[in-house]
């Protein structure tokens, strides 16, 4: 093998490859085998850097290999370093240089690719013309300088681009209109993408492809009803279309249409009974609006048809636990960890019902088998929680505290974890220093929030109150932290108007909120408005059945002298929970 062709291989290796090294997947189109979603990403850049791997190796296969010098096989070579390292400006630049002098279509993408993570118009606009020049039937460079042209203003040419990538797509919403859709509605200027929508449209008012465009990007720019329309005009020009379908069921999931989206697949089904992609999504919009029973109904229909299906036996066993049948949920998470798929999960839920039967041992060993996902941190905390089930206390601790504290929200988690386990064994002090290191770190919304809860049990008020400040001060809408300060303040019966305000804020922010009922009704009570008091206690206790509610309205009653009316809240509650502290006390404190 001679020296250039050593250079040749190294290119094909380097250079051809054409994933984008920054880029994830964008969001697949969507296709018979695929659920459409209105809205994919938000960073325009990572829609020109979706391709599929398969294609990509084929259009690479297909490119020539250029002679290479020493000079060229170098600047390759610092632009890849620099793009690794960050320096997307410098990468940009030579490899910018290498398009000009190389005319290589691999590199021309590349220079583009980089270009345009780079936010660097002028240099993602030359790439692209040098780009389109030597491919001019590929719309990837299309999609770039629409817009660009865009950018400046300059509708006209941007339309040319926008009528070629649909000359060049394959038809059925292909997946480069998917990809262009997704990349105009990530532009800020939304008033100069509708005009060119609308420009578009002009010529292509029976065009499902230039439909479905602008479908999508009215979603991706949130114009959701003039999403919906496109999307009927187009189920109503192609309505056996299965993409546009689950396009237009998720669009009026997103805008909390749930109904008009479940009766509208319900429709599609009786004349697509064989439909496995509809149905399946039909399932899932059921789970999504809790109807629990007609979607296990429905999951087990195409269970039937394909039984080894294993997004099929995840959501039965998902959905077997939710119903409450665990036997029946470990079928289903055995049967995944036979076919080796969604393992990580399956051994997760498994140990959560050995762990709900008592079968400490036997959970720990599934949960020890959790070695990722998005239950990884979880699995790892109940094996220390459950080693303090099991009065291990020291090696609970010393569990939780040998795994390695991530930089995400998991690190909270493991430190709350943590603290709870003290919390149990009323080790408060040590509770508090756990949380104290931690919020000197990083004094996040859920460390504070869990710091004032233990600082209510020890009677450290002045933290409590700084700490839900804190977290109020940042997030004035915080509804938890408002109730928390509010309820707090009218149980000590101190400030009781800036109690009143607190909650008043939270109930306006979360008029539904069991809790937040419960608080308004008991600082109302503590101000003398006891017919007031009455209604929100009575709402919560509607909303949930709770000793704690129970024990508040029971005591407005009795004040108010509705006596056999508290007599009968209390019983009622005593019937479901007899041991109930809170509950207990006040009926001491007024029965004789």
């Amino acid at each position: 093998m001679n020296e250039f062709s050593k250079y040749k291989v190294f290119l094909r290796l380097v250079v051809f490859p054409l994933i984008f090294l920054f880029g994830g997947c964008a969001g697949a189109p969507p296709s018979s085998g695929t659920f459409a979603k209105p809205e994919i990403t938000n960073e325009s850049e990572k829609s020109l850097s979706q391709s599929q791997t398969q294609e990509n190796e084929i259009l690479a296969s297909k490119r020539p290999i250029i002679e290479l010098s020493k000079d060229i096989l170098f600047k390759i070579i610092v632009a890849e370093v620099a793009a690794q390292r960050g320096k997307i400006e410098t990468s940009t630049k030579y490899y910018l240089d290498l398009a000009r002098v190389t005319l290589d279509p691999a590199i021309i993408e590349r220079a583009t690719r980089i270009a345009v993570y780079a936010r660097n118009d002028e240099a993602s606009y030359e790439a692209a013309k040098l780009w389109v020049d030597i491919e001019p039937k590929n719309p990837d460079p299309h999609q770039v300088l629409t817009v660009m042209y865009l950018r400046q203003n300059n509708l006209d040419e941007a339309l040319q681009h926008l009528e070629v990538i649909l000359e060049v797509s394959d038809g059925d919403f292909d997946q480069k209109l998917w990809m262009v859709a997704n990349f105009l509605g990530s532009e800020k200027d939304k008033s100069m993408v509708i005009r060119l929508m609308e420009r578009l449209m002009t010529n292509h008012m029976n065009d499902v492809d230039a439909l479905y465009t602008y479908a999508h990007v009215s979603s991706r720019i949130g114009d959701i009803e003039r999403a919906e329309s496109l999307f009927e005009r187009i189920l109503e020009l192609k309505p056996e279309n299965e993409a546009a379908t689950m396009a237009y069921v998720y669009l009026l999931k997103s805008k909390g249409d749930m109904n008009k989206a479940l009766n509208w697949l319900e429709t599609i089904l009786k004349d697509r009974d064989e439909s496995f992609n509809l149905r399946m999504t039909y399932a899932r919009l059921l789970t999504d609006a809790k109807r629990f029973d007609e979607a296990r109904e429905q999951f087990k229909l195409l269970y039937s048809k394909k039984p080894d299906n294993t997004d099929l036996i995840y959501a039965l066993g998902l959905i077997s636990l939710q119903q409450n049948q665990p036997l029946e949920s470990e079928k289903y998470f055995k049967r995944l960890i036979e076919l080796k798929k969604y393992v990580f999960d399956a051994n997760y839920y498994l140990g959560r019902i050995a762990e709900e039967k008592n079968e400490f041992d036997k959970a720990n060993n599934f949960y020890f088998n959790v070695q990722g996902g998005e239950n990884y941190y979880d699995a790892l905390i109940r094996i220390s929680l459950i080693f303090a089930k099991q009065g291990n206390i020291e090696e609970a601790l010393t569990n939780i505290r040998s795994i390695e504290k991530p930089k995400d929200v998991n690190r909270n988690i493991l430190i709350q974890a943590e603290a709870e386990i003290l919390i149990g064994e009323e080790r408060f002090e040590e509770a508090l220093d756990v949380f104290n290191v931690a919020i000197e770190r990083d004094s996040h919304p859920d460390l504070l929030y869990s710091r004032a809860m233990l600082a209510e049990k020890i009677n450290r008020f002045d933290i409590l109150e700084s700490d839900l400040m804190s977290i109020i001060e940042k997030d004035p809408n915080n509804a938890t932290a408002l109730n928390a300060l509010g309820y707090t303040l009218a149980d000590r019966g101190e400030r009781l108007e800036d109690a009143y305000n607190y909650i008043k804020r939270a109930y306006k922010l979360s008029p539904r909120d069991f809790y937040i009922l419960d608080s308004m009704g008991w600082v109302l009570y503590r101000l003398g408005r006891l017919d007031e008091s009455i209604d929100f206690l009575q709402k919560a206790l509607d909303l949930r059945n709770d000793p704690e509610v129970a024990a508040h309205l029971g005591e407005v009653h009795w004040v108010m002298g509705n006596k056999k009316a508290a007599k009968i809240v209390w019983e009622t509650a005593l019937q479901d929970t007899p041991a109930d502290d809170r509950l207990l006390k006040v009926i001491e404190r007024f029965r004789p």
